[in-house]
């Protein structure tokens, strides 16, 4: 027998078995993103309402944690979804392939913004991506010499703002929303230094993404009902997360303004607030068929009903795509269409 015909054979075998496996699990699993969970979550309870059928188990593990679990393997000891806050990265994808996972679908489901947010008894606040990224960055120029960051109070930033020490919640490392807030917060602050251009592109690089962990940013994990809690308890505190959870706790919260442009379903879909960012699911295409609801879990997640402008998934926070966007959507999912992002 030659090498493809025994390499053939070892995919059937393999899909066999999975096939067989896939009786003791009657759950869709999904695992990614504490921004996206709350919309999964969502479409979870529609589709159980709908259909009758067992509810998917969704975990909020973080982006970069549900990318590790999800391109862990195929079968079923391994999600079928993850949600992600970001687009996959190159690492990531390598990884799932390492592992046999190789037919994915990448599905833009729409777009949310970081927000920074306080408690409606919090001060008036707008930041600039260069304000921001002198609060919370490990290292600052200072008399033209890059230092441990030595601002503990926001008027050290900027003296028109609360004499109040730093305190900001925010996602830890394993979070897309930390690589988003960093990628558009913190890196474009940096850039906004004229220290910034004396950097070689390593130093840049290293300068420019650290977190301060001397106190003032405080990584405050995935649950971002949390920090919710914590900015109810303390008006000076800060808090990072998506629109969405400010969206649904303006009766405790109020968002701080970037470049003065508050956050919001407008502001957020044309990309004028300046912290926008695009979120994600991933379908692993070889459970579909085999895992139970899997293919009707999908129609339900991009359905008008779920996902359209006037959608439940919109009124939870979630800034809709367009018609032509959504169109497309439908068509790669239901299609099963395979992720093209490193030229697979």
């Amino acid at each position: 027998m030659s090498r493809l015909s025994l390499t053939l054979a070892a995919v059937a075998v393999g899909s066999m078995a999975f096939a067989g496996a896939a009786q003791a699990r009657d759950q869709i699993r999904i695992v990614g993103s504490s921004t996206v969970f709350p919309y999964t979550q969502a479409v979870s309870e529609e589709y159980s309402s709908k259909t009758g059928n067992t509810a998917p188990v969704v975990e909020s593990t973080g982006t970069g944690g549900g990318m590790k679990i999800f391109c862990g393997g195929v079968g079923v000891d391994h999600p079928d979804i993850t949600g992600a806050s970001r687009a996959m990265k190159e690492s990531e994808y390598k990884l799932c392939v390492e592992n046999g996972v190789t037919n994915i679908t990448e599905a833009l489901i729409g777009y949310d913004g970081l927000s920074i947010a306080t408690s409606r008894s919090g001060a008036d606040l707008s930041f600039s991506q260069k304000e921001i990224f002198l609060a919370l960055a490990a290292e600052v120029p200072v008399d033209g010499k890059w230092v441990a960051n030595p601002y503990k109070m926001w008027n050290e930033i900027n003296p028109d703002f609360p004499a109040v020490e730093i305190q900001v919640l925010g996602p830890p490392p394993t979070s897309g929303t930390r690589d988003a807030f960093v990628e558009l917060a913190m890196e474009v602050g940096c850039e906004a230094l004229p220290e910034h251009d004396a950097l070689s592109k390593d130093d840049a690089k290293q300068k420019c993404a650290r977190m301060r962990q001397d106190g003032p940013f405080i990584e405050a994990g995935e649950n971002d009902n949390l920090i919710v809690q914590r900015l109810e308890a303390d008006p000076n505190a800060l808090g990072i997360f998506g629109y969405s959870f400010l969206y649904e706790n303006l009766d405790k919260l109020k968002g701080v303004q970037i470049n003065n442009v508050s956050p919001g379903f407008d502001t957020i879909g044309d990309g004028s607030y300046p912290l926008s960012r695009p979120l994600f699911f991933y379908v692993k295409n070889d459970h579909r068929g085999v895992i139970p609801g899997l293919n009707e879990f999908l129609a339900e997640y991009v359905s008008d009903s779920a996902m359209g402008p006037g959608g439940y998934l919109h009124e939870r926070g979630l800034v809709a795509l367009s018609d032509d966007e959504r169109a497309k959507l439908v068509k790669t999912v239901k299609e099963g269409g395979m992720m093209t992002r490193y030229g697979s």
